[in-house]
């Protein structure tokens, strides 16, 4: 039997469910979510690195931003006002600029 041990999207047990098997689930306190998710971005980022481009691999590292936003007392909004104020202020990554070295 296969352990886990790690933060899943919250429909799992309801599907787990439906297949009929058995399976342990908890719910976890505000810091150690914190930490889980931080965790889950890492593991979903990996996740997106090693596939060939699936944007469904990219949609799963949104969607763990967007709970991180939440959690952290914001919306998926505000740091999207945020990403567009410094996009405006110091740019995107859209030219591709790799960065060589600059002169002390």
């Amino acid at each position: 039997m296969p352990t886990y041990n790690k933060l899943i999207r919250d429909r799992i047990p309801e599907i787990i469910e439906k297949t009929g098997k058995q399976y342990s689930s908890k719910n976890i306190e505000q810091d150690e979510l914190l930490r889980a998710l931080k965790v889950k971005l890492e593991e979903e980022v990996q996740e997106f690195q090693n596939s060939d481009n699936d944007l469904g691999e990219l949609a799963d590292v949104l969607e763990v931003i967007e709970a991180l936003a939440e959690h952290l007392g914001s919306s998926f909004s505000e740091v999207r006002g945020i990403q567009e104020r410094k996009r405006s202020e110091r740019g995107g990554f859209s030219k591709g600029i790799l960065l060589e070295w600059v002169e002390d």
